[in-house]
């Protein structure tokens, strides 16, 4: 597995983000894209239940970053997320991403939420619109997700 570049302020990966996840993604694959996290009690919805909008953002994150082998950026157009199981606060989970389907003008994928018992939590699919290299340089991307890990300390 090798370990992908976090963002400065990105909420879910961005490392210098106060209110941020600061989660870690690694590729496993050409497609596949996984993160080993543990939620803090600030990102709870229910008491020592993970916010559904927090589980939500992991998976649109994980992904769209199978994308990255590809050097494409792209913004969400749709995500459906089904919620299985309660998602615990202070235990570690595993976040997974495919790449299902890459066209000239979107990409489709799927995700999935997996607890340390091996029950599936909950799962996504979803379509991103991909940017041009025009719309990618507007918004600062990929500079502004150059791994910034030592800078902060990590």
């Amino acid at each position: 597995m090798e370990k992908q570049p976090n963002a400065e302020y990105c909420f879910v990966c961005g490392l210098a983000n106060p209110s941020g996840l600061k989660a870690t993604f690694y590729q496993v694959s050409d497609t596949r894209v996984v993160a080993h996290y543990v939620a803090g009690e600030e990102y709870q919805g229910y008491p020592g239940v993970l916010h559904g909008g927090i589980t939500s953002a992991l998976l649109d994150e994980v992904i769209e970053r199978t994308l990255i082998p590809t050097d494409r950026w792209a913004m969400t157009a749709e995500l459906q997320v089904r919620f299985l199981a309660p998602v615990p606060i202070g235990q570690p989970i595993t976040v997974e991403g495919e790449l299902v389907r890459l066209r000239s003008r979107t990409m489709e994928g799927r995700g999935r939420i997996v607890l340390a018992d091996g029950t599936v939590a909950a799962t996504a699919e979803a379509k991103y619109i991909l940017l041009s290299p025009q719309q990618a340089k507007s918004y600062d991307v990929p500079s502004s997700w150059q791994d910034i890990s030592d800078e902060v300390g990590q």
